[in-house]
């Protein structure tokens, strides 16, 4: 049996031109719709064949009498049948692994990268002692190629790496509660391309994520979700083409951009001259939406304790600059996170000062300290 041999089933109707084999027990039949069928080599019979001096199709008495001639033979053996009437040859097609990959099936709308990664409770009933599996959801038509990092203080440790197809989930690890302090800090770097057809070229992308060991202990954290039929916690990685913002708070790019945001923007867009004793003033937002990428598990407790987090880091870096003055913008809201702010003033650090920013740059919401 070779390629462009033509063939008919013998457990069923039908039949066609060989194109390829998988290994050596599986032939690609294409039948007349062009389909490609993978089928065991004992499933096929050989009725018209290039290597015969005369062709001869065979009638349909002549396969079913082959078919019942065929019934428990063992692939070698069928094969071995069919060897004395054929010339050996080093090069034949049967003896070489042919990879056969089925085509990528693409879907409108698929072209803009999203990948997002997914924390998975085996056991979501018995959540404070269940293990966990961790995947990659590429949800789009480029292949992604990715390395997946988790940071051991200053050092960084490989956990996985491989290829996603389009359209796909790739399952990473498994790991239990036990071993979440080594997952508080990941990185996830993706190179995007598609296989044998032209494409748009794709920026790398390379995101930090920080993961909160005590969303693991909390059963309104995972929550329904298109990519399984189970409850599972998602972190964005890349939407529709936009990277996500690492959720790795950086002090120092904190103070750059903020600083920029409050004093460029404001500047361009209002004209407005800051006053000679705001000059050099660390600008900190502390709204929810500028500190995380997504909210998305996080309860109100959860938020307030995170800004708080951010306020007390950033004050703790300043305390030895005397006359640093430090502007966090809280908005105005119910005013808890003011309040929270000033509790932390007046117990914690009470050598510092502090007043209501101005409105005419920062607007309603904002508190600046000054370091004593």
């Amino acid at each position: 049996m070779k390629t462009g041999d033509k063939v008919r089933f013998l457990s069923e109707v039908g039949g066609g031109r060989v194109v390829g084999f998988q290994g050596r027990d599986i032939v690609l039949v294409e039948d007349e719709d062009g389909f490609q069928i993978p089928t065991a080599v004992t499933d096929v019979v050989v009725v018209e064949s290039d290597n015969y001096q005369a062709k001869h199709i065979m009638t349909s008495k002549e396969v079913e009498a082959e078919r019942e001639k065929n019934k428990g033979k063992s692939i070698k053996s069928l094969m071995g049948s069919s060897a004395d009437d054929m010339e050996e040859d080093d090069n034949e097609p049967i003896d070489k692994q042919v990879t056969f990959r089925m085509p990528v099936e693409e879907r409108k709308g698929g072209n803009q990268l999203s990948c997002y990664l997914a924390f998975v409770p085996i056991d979501l009933k018995d959540i404070s002692n269940t293990r966990f599996e961790c995947y990659l959801v590429n949800d789009c038509n480029y292949y992604l190629s990715y390395v997946y990092l988790a940071a051991e203080g200053n050092a960084w440790t490989l956990r996985n790496r491989g290829e996603i197809e389009p359209n796909t989930k790739e399952f990473i690890e498994e790991f239990g509660l036990e071993d979440l302090q080594m997952l508080g800090r990941v990185a996830i770097q993706l190179t995007a391309y598609k296989r044998e057809k032209p494409f748009a070229l794709k920026p790398a992308v390379d995101v930090q994520l920080r993961i909160d060991p005590v969303k693991f202990y909390k059963l309104h954290t995972f929550r329904e979700n298109d990519f399984f039929e189970q409850n599972a916690l998602l972190y964005t990685i890349v939407e529709n083409d936009s990277i996500a913002r690492s959720l790795v708070v950086d002090a120092e790019r904190l103070k750059t951009e903020m600083y920029k945001k409050a004093a460029g923007d404001l500047l361009q867009h209002k004209h407005v001259q800051p006053r000679k004793e705001d000059v050099g003033a660390l600008v900190v937002d502390l709204h929810a939406h500028e500190l995380l990428e997504t909210t998305a598990g996080m309860s109100n407790t959860d938020i307030l304790n995170y800004q708080l987090d951010v306020f007390r880091k950033t004050m703790q870096k300043h305390l030895a600059k005397k006359g640093q003055k430090i502007v966090f913008i809280h908005g105005k809201g119910e005013g808890v996170l003011r309040a929270a702010l000033i509790n932390e003033l007046r117990y914690r650090f009470k050598s510092c000062t502090y007043q209501d920013a101005s409105f005419q740059e920062y607007g309603y919401g904002a508190t600046q300290i000054t370091i004593k």
